[in-house]
């Protein structure tokens, strides 16, 4: 694997990624609309209803049976994931590339990426 290729891996993945998240945001913001265009709207407290989509395993159970705010959080997630998934796929690359200086910087990155969103979440 050259350089060229890898780039053109990663510039898919990064595009399938943004993509992928769009569509799917969108198709929740569209049963959202769908679902609740009638409802009255009140400012003055948050509510979210359905299953618990405060967790990663509650969003993806949500996003599983088509509940629109599941979706919209599954997109986001999605999103967030894509840059990661990058990194990820650049340390595969580089080690196949046998450059151990770029091997070694990604796996780092990917090691801060991992421990800030777990310890986010």
């Amino acid at each position: 694997m050259n350089d060229q290729r890898l780039e053109t891996i990663i510039g898919g993945l990064l595009r399938t990624g943004v993509v992928l998240a769009a569509a799917i945001v969108a198709l929740g913001g569209l049963l959202y609309l769908f679902r609740f265009h009638a409802a009255p709207v009140n400012f003055h407290t948050f509510a979210v209803g359905g299953a618990d989509i405060r967790t990663v395993p509650g969003i993806l159970l949500s996003a599983a049976h088509f509940n629109s705010t599941g979706l919209m959080q599954f997109g986001l997630v999605l999103l967030i994931l894509t840059p990661v998934a990058r990194v990820a796929l650049a340390v595969v690359g580089f080690a196949l590339e046998k450059d151990h200086l770029y091997t070694v910087v990604s796996l780092i990155v990917l090691v801060i990426l991992a421990f800030s969103l777990i310890r986010a979440a």
